[in-house]
């Protein structure tokens, strides 16, 4: 056998060169991510961390100081025990969970209709739902008023309940029926000659597929009934009262209570916050899933 020659030893040490410059180069573009999303996360969680922090603030150091004063438990007293926030806060999670429960019930297989049969003005009709959810909530929440004054409607968890459809059923049958129309006709033809019915295929077979974007739809649409503002301000009194419009009392006339509207903020995103820990897996399934059909 030959003794190795100077080329061989020359091209050895190119590749292993080559190698160590890749392995750097990865590591510095690691590096270089890690940075900038943690960079980001500081960015994005700044304002979060801010108002933990001024709802221990006094009014007096509210303009006075940066990150060393003298943490009271002054504003969580007069926001959690000195007012009925609570009651709001639970009056509001009744109407936004009873709103997204009525959107499941009734949109879905709404949107399996708009994604399974073909009848005439079809695409007219999904629109027009759809054009609901961009109307101005000002521009139909006084004829909504005059009705409900009408009905008995005015100032009720029904009636609440009833109005927030306009913001969460044209978003929950628009992204599930991009679902249903994912998945092939084949399933539902062959769950049939097993002998499955209808309602059976659907309940199933069909909704468990759709279950990520379902999730993911249904979280959306309850935030967006959570935060909504006009529709309680105008339509509910002192029967029904949402944190929405709870929250207003902390601005007085002369003074902004900036400590109490942080701490009622803060137990205001509670909820939306412990749904996306708990369901944080289907959620970015579905909205990974969405992001890759569109």
């Amino acid at each position: 056998m030959s003794a190795p020659t100077g080329n061989t030893y020359s091209n050895t040490e190119t590749l292993v060169d080559t190698q160590k410059n890749k392995r750097a180069v990865t590591a510095l573009q690691t590096f270089g991510r890690s940075l900038g999303l943690g960079l980001y996360s500081l960015f994005a969680l700044f304002p979060l961390f801010w108002m933990v922090l001024i709802s221990f603030k006094s009014d007096r150091e509210m303009f006075n100081t940066l990150f060393i004063f003298t943490p009271t438990l002054e504003n969580y007293e007069a926001v959690l025990l000195r007012t009925d926030y609570f009651m709001a806060f639970f009056q509001n999670l009744i109407v936004s969970g009873g709103a997204v429960l009525v959107t499941v019930v009734a949109g879905v297989p709404v949107a399996y209709a708009l994604a399974r049969y073909n009848f005439k003005h079809k695409e007219g009709v999904a629109f027009q739902i759809l054009s609901f959810r961009f109307a101005p909530e000002i521009m139909v929440v006084v004829p909504i008023f005059l009705i409900f004054q009408n009905i008995g409607l005015l100032d009720t968890y029904l009636g609440l309940i009833w109005v927030y459809q306009l913001i969460t059923m044209p978003l929950v049958i628009w992204v599930v029926r991009g679902y249903f129309e994912d998945i092939s006709v084949e399933v539902e033809q062959a769950a049939q000659l097993d002998g499955y019915r209808w309602f059976e295929v659907f309940i199933k077979i069909l909704i468990p597929l759709i279950k990520p974007g379902l999730v993911a739809a249904c979280l959306l649409a309850f935030i967006f009934a959570w935060n909504s503002f006009t529709f309680p301000l105008v339509l509910t009194g002192f029967q029904v009262q949402t944190i929405t419009v709870t929250s207003m009392r902390y601005i007085a006339s002369d003074t902004v209570r900036f400590g109490q509207v942080a701490v009622a903020a803060l137990v205001a995103i509670t909820p939306q916050l412990i749904a996306c820990l708990f369901i944080q897996k289907h959620l970015v399934r579905g909205l990974s899933f969405g992001a890759v059909k569109g």
